[in-house]
């Protein structure tokens, strides 16, 4: 015998259940032991990541609804989204973006096709155009309610199903399930406590330059007790119907007859395709008077002259102000134009029915002919303007917009003017001063000129239609337009309301 034993096994020795050795050892990172502070940490965002993608593929999936809004077939759809608001996509002319709520997940609405039939009808039967915000209204709130249905399902079903993928036991998976629900249900709520009305009032459009006027439509004013929402919502309807059906008799695009429409320009910098840019903003917003705020020129010698005679091409009136790169031989020139009217030292001018004053800058920079004043004397040549305004007012020709090229004089102006116009900073903005003057600051309708290529992307061709009431000459609301750069056909347009 060898003294060896069969058939028995020697007993291990007891090894703590804290010691004993991980027996899953590359298990992954969401199931660390729950007593590990990081491991919690990890399930939690592990988990969280499992209901934001799972959510974010059932919506993508199966979250869609067709439905009919007027004439049109559509298909909603909820995307996650920082900002939320409402995104219209009228392919191929561009889309319409609205502020409409403030969420984690933004409305989409793609309008795929005009029924032939429907739109036919509106054209036979112009007298419905009437009783189309009704039906808006309700398809909308039909399409809606479906879309809310369906992308519950979405949500609840692609976050249980990555869930299964990834835990592969039901309870986290449920999990998953409900904190999509719950997470959408939160969007939900926020959206409705942020919901916007008057967001239809103030639509982006970005695509075709030709199609923004169509689709935004007139500008409005709001009344109080005007249903803003379902009368806006179909008019938007009304304008991307008129579009796609081309071939129908349905009318063109017309402004609102009660408005004067005006278009601000400034810092063409002897940029050429500017004229066709106004021109065409000219033809499709039917404006009525034009302002240039100053730096139509660049460097203001008299071989640049020959550059403003398209001014006479544009077939209305063109007022003017004299920048820090226009010179006197520039100013001289152009007051030789026909329908130019140039404006300085605080003269006084009705133009298309709106009393307009202005000045030109006190300084002419590009040769350094003469010693420049700084802020100093852009304060001095706003004061003056100021005062001239002031003048017209007492002796009762008040004066409904005045001009400045440079912000530091327009400035000046305020309190004795409802509007004032500058330009000089290539960048658009807007402000109320401290007295109520509202100022109104252009960007460069030459994309800066030479200078638009220096950069690494090209300076954006910038301006604005402004419309005023033709009672009291007084601003109602702005379409601020952008043209992308060496990009002429495509624009972005933003219709902004004057808040009262």
């Amino acid at each position: 015998m060898s003294g060896r034993t069969y058939g028995h096994t020697a007993p291990m020795p007891n090894v703590p259940a804290a010691s004993a050795p991980d027996p899953s050892p590359d298990r992954k990172w969401w199931r660390l032991p729950r007593r590990t502070g990081g491991g919690r940490w990890l399930r939690a965002f592990g988990l969280m990541g499992v209901v934001l993608v799972g959510a974010w593929l059932g919506l993508l999936i199966v979250g869609n609804v067709r439905t009919t809004v007027g004439p049109m077939d559509t298909t909603m759809a909820l995307r996650p989204s920082l900002s939320g608001g409402t995104k219209v996509n009228v392919s191929p002319l561009g889309a319409l973006t609205l502020d409409s709520h403030v969420a984690p997940v933004r409305l989409d609405v793609d309008v795929d096709q005009l029924d032939p039939g429907r739109a036919q009808a509106l054209v036979d039967h112009p007298e419905r155009l009437s009783g189309l915000q009704d039906e808006v209204a309700r398809d909308v709130e039909r399409g809606t309610l479906d879309l809310a249905l369906r992308s519950c399902v979405a949500v609840v079903t692609g976050a249980t199903a990555l869930g299964l993928a990834v835990y592969r036991r039901p309870r986290p998976a449920l999990a998953a399930g409900g904190l999509a629900l719950a997470l959408l249900a939160a969007s939900g709520v926020s959206a409705w406590a942020t919901w916007n009305p008057k967001s239809v009032l103030e639509p982006k459009f970005s695509g075709l330059l030709s199609s923004a006027p169509s689709v935004v439509g007139n500008a409005r004013s709001i009344v109080s007790d005007f249903d803003v929402y379902q009368q806006e919502l179909a008019r938007l309807v009304t304008n991307v119907t008129k579009l796609y059906d081309v071939a129908s008799t349905l009318p063109a695009y017309q402004p609102d007859p009660s408005t004067i429409r005006v278009l601000h320009v400034s810092d063409i910098h002897l940029n050429p395709a500017a004229w066709k840019i106004i021109g065409s903003l000219v033809d499709q917003y039917k404006v009525d008077v034009i302002v240039d705020s100053g730096d139509t020129m660049d460097h203001g010698t008299s071989a640049e002259n020959g550059f403003l005679d398209p001014v006479k091409d544009l077939d209305v009136p063109y007022v003017w102000v004299r920048g820090n790169h226009d010179s006197r031989a520039t100013q001289r020139y152009l007051e030789g134009i026909k329908n130019a009217h140039v404006l300085d030292e605080g003269e006084a001018e009705t133009i298309a029915g709106v009393r307009f004053a202005g000045t030109g800058d006190p300084q002419f920079t590009p040769d350094r002919s003469q010693a420049t004043g700084g802020d100093a004397a852009e304060r001095l040549a706003g004061a003056r303007l100021a005062s001239a305004l002031r003048d017209q007012k007492a002796k009762g020709t008040p004066v409904d917009i005045a001009v400045a090229h440079e912000p530091v004089a327009a400035a000046e102006t305020d309190g004795t003017v409802p509007l004032v116009l500058c330009g000089h900073l290539h960048t658009q903005g807007t402000k109320v001063l401290p007295l109520g003057t509202r100022l109104r600051r252009e960007g460069s309708t030459g994309g800066s000129g030479l200078r638009a290529v220096e950069g690494q992307y090209p300076a954006p061709i910038e301006a604005s239609v402004l419309y005023l009431d033709r009672d009291t000459r007084r601003l109602q609301a702005w379409d601020a337009i952008k043209l992308g750069g060496l990009g002429r056909t495509t624009a972005e347009v933003s219709r902004h309301l004057v808040q009262r």
